[in-house]
């Protein structure tokens, strides 16, 4: 199998130096060229025909952000971006980068080293792997949908991980203020998550917010399992549902996981649930998913035509969790669909 080919974009000689000899350890890597700015990799990726990019958002001359605007409809590519805590990451996302990755603050060299080998090397295998024809695709939202059931206690549980970021906003704008309780597990680092947060309360009818422990689950509310080393779980007290967010291994590599959210749900929502899985690499999710629909729950996967990367979805359809395969622009309509049976 040939390496994949690698062009690093950063503004500083010393951190570019230093991607540059971590990620050529693995041999299934090969960095192809290095730039200091956009002019330089425009013209590095008509000379080195990267597989990949990984960008920093603070460049000289232009932006990371602008140039990618301006390269993804002309020479559309996997990029990932490496950002300090910053929101304009997730406008570089919607501009078409694949992930991103947060860059480490003030740290040594060995930290930084173990950055590279266990995190953004990683992003970049997957980013390999994605659709770029499935990033930021515009699409008309769906018909105003409405909730007739009056069944009490619904939830809405989603999971999703590479390419989620914008598929949860294809989702959740689509929703009203009648729907369910939301919660949801998108795998992203410590502080991200408020800001992720934020922006889709901005954008949306329903109100999100990152979750905190006793957050109530409550119609035309949407809780964001916060980034870091603690996992979300779903709990009941009197006749309600709220959240737990608590400290917890890795599960599947990550943290907060979504098979620990869905699992939570299936013991306590049991069939008067709804679990979407999204767009995202391996296999987090599928398991619980699987739990959820035993339990009585319905559940809803993703298709491949509209997935970044057909991964959390295909597992879970594979072993017998998914109930209904959606396109991304139909799992919002699927999912009133299903509640208002419920």
């Amino acid at each position: 199998m040939s390496p994949i080919k690698v062009l690093v974009v950063d503004d500083s000689v010393v951190f570019r130096e230093l991607l540059v000899q971590n990620l050529s350890r693995d041999p299934s890597i090969q960095v192809v060229g290095t730039a200091k700015d956009p002019f330089e990799a425009r013209d590095a990726i008509l000379k080195c025909h990267p597989d990949v990019m990984t960008l920093d958002i603070e460049l000289p001359r232009m932006s990371g952000i602008e140039f990618l605007r301006k390269l993804m409809p002309q020479y559309p590519m996997p990029v990932v971006v490496i950002s300090s805590l910053s929101d304009k990451v997730f406008d570089a996302l919607n501009a078409g980068a694949v992930d991103f990755v947060a860059k480490p603050a003030v740290v040594n060299r060995a930290q930084l080293e173990d950055f590279i080998k266990n995190e953004l090397l990683v992003k970049i295998k997957i980013a390999s792997t994605a659709k770029i024809s499935n990033i930021k695709k515009t699409v008309a939202s769906a018909e105003s949908q409405q909730l007739t059931t009056s069944q009490k206690n619904l939830i809405v549980a989603i999971g999703a991980s590479t390419g989620g970021t914008e598929a949860i906003f294809s989702v959740v704008k689509d929703y009203g203020v009648d729907i369910p309780g939301i919660v949801i597990v998108q795998h992203m680092p410590q502080g991200f998550t408020q800001m992720y947060a934020k922006r889709l309360d901005n954008e949306c009818r329903v109100h999100v917010k990152e979750a905190q422990t006793g957050d109530r689950v409550m119609p035309g509310h949407v809780l964001i399992a916060p980034g870091g080393d603690k996992h979300m779980h779903l709990v009941k007290v009197g006749d309600s549902y709220q959240v737990e967010i608590k400290p917890g291994p890795k599960v599947n590599g990550h943290c907060p996981s979504v098979d620990v959210l869905f699992e939570s749900v299936a013991r306590v929502a049991k069939g008067n649930a709804v679990g979407i899985i999204l767009t995202g690499m391996g296999g987090d999710g599928a398991k619980g998913l699987l739990a959820m629909r035993k339990a009585g729950a319905r559940t809803i996967g993703q298709d491949e035509s509209t997935c970044v990367v057909y991964g959390m979805p295909k597992v879970a359809y594979d072993i017998g969790a998914v109930q209904y395969q959606e396109k991304l622009t139909d799992i919002a309509k699927r999912t009133y669909a299903v509640l208002n049976k419920m």
